[in-house]
């Protein structure tokens, strides 16, 4: 006979050929990893709507691509937790409390300093990924790690556009 807890649950069980283990492991990761996203895009477009200087339009033009670019990942990698048989995030407070992104409040940030930071941003949500990809690598399932493999290339990109962007002078 099912638990309470069980029958809560049984319109979310998903069928999927992933084990059981496979599935509470790459959903959760899956989620921590899209509360990183968001915190990343939102970060993006904080500094989007905050940059000033003489670089200014092809900064803010950039950011907007970037931010656009990321928030195009949420919703594959949320549906890619529930197609596996998982859940995934449900508030701002799990957002809030799964992030790995650091905020930036600050009243004013120098340009430079806020496309280096997006760069490490970006560079540590690479890191993020590939270890998801092995946790998928581990449990055969190759779907989420295609998709892995396409979003790293893309935040490898926006890595690359930040730090030529933010380089001073011929350096």
């Amino acid at each position: 006979m099912a638990t309470a807890h069980e029958k809560r649950l049984a319109p979310l069980k998903t069928p999927t050929s992933l084990s059981e283990a496979a599935t509470r492991d790459i959903s959760a990761a899956l989620t921590t990893l899209l509360a990183d996203v968001f915190a990343l895009y939102i970060k993006t477009k904080n500094f989007h709507w905050h940059v000033s200087g003489p670089h200014f339009r092809d900064y803010h033009l950039m950011l907007d691509e970037q931010s656009a670019e990321i928030l195009a990942m949420t919703d594959l990698i949320a549906e890619r937790a529930r197609k596996i048989g998982g859940t995934t995030l449900r508030s701002v407070g799990q957002i809030a409390r799964e992030s790995r992104v650091l905020d930036n409040d600050a009243e004013f940030v120098d340009p430079l300093d806020m496309l280096a930071e997006l760069r490490d941003d970006n560079n540590d949500l690479v890191g993020r990924m590939r270890e998801v990809h092995d946790l998928c690598d581990e449990h055969n399932d190759v779907a989420t790690a295609s998709l892995l493999e396409n979003w790293i290339d893309e935040s490898e990109k926006r890595v690359w556009f930040l730090f030529e962007s933010s380089r001073r002078g011929n350096v």
